[in-house]
């Protein structure tokens, strides 16, 4: 959620002139207040991280490109798709490292801050004017057991207990057959 949606904004922000990815594992690993890792954490304080600390920039395992690409394959949580399925267990948080993996990038040259840093009000209406004028953002929700089995369209919760936070981007708004 986080560093896909900062990478948008600096996107948009920058009429595409910064059309790269920011490094997950950067944030990941180096802002010991964001969390706890591998295990998630507190987006407001990563989002304070970007603004005061700065994140580089990086790719995937699969496309490394940047200072700092993440280090573990993509794989499936909890569905069958195109990649294979992720370890039952977490990996461990890798070590900040405060170089890039290529020595022709420096790592605090590389380094991109936010100008500032904010929460919204968790309103439709809120979400949606910030979307218009900033580009995505980050939103956390309870995930129930449900949504382990859902696979498209509108979510609802509608049995299971409850699992964990979970943080995604939000791109845009619509409907879908008349649900909002």
């Amino acid at each position: 959620g986080a560093v896909e949606a900062m990478s948008d904004r600096l996107c948009i922000h920058s009429n595409g002139a910064f059309n790269k990815s920011l490094s997950a594992v950067d944030l990941l690993s180096c802002c010991e207040n964001c969390g706890f890792g591998c295990r998630g954490g507190y987006p407001a304080v990563a989002w304070d991280y970007w603004k005061t600390h700065g994140i580089v920039t990086g790719g995937s395992k699969e496309d490394p490109s940047g200072c700092r690409s993440y280090p573990f394959p993509k794989c499936e949580h909890h569905v069958q798709g195109h990649y294979p399925p992720c370890p039952r267990e977490l990996y461990p948080t890798p070590e900040c490292v405060q170089q890039c993996d290529t020595p022709d990038v420096g790592y605090l040259e590389d380094k991109t801050r936010a100008n500032m840093s904010y929460n919204i009000y968790a309103s439709e209406i809120s979400i949606m004017k910030e979307i218009m004028l900033r580009g995505p953002v980050e939103a956390i929700f309870t995930m129930y057991e449900d949504f382990l089995r859902y696979s498209s369209g509108v979510y609802f919760h509608a049995l299971g207990a409850p699992m964990s936070g979970h943080a995604v981007r939000i791109l845009g708004w619509g409907e879908l057959g008349n649900v909002p």
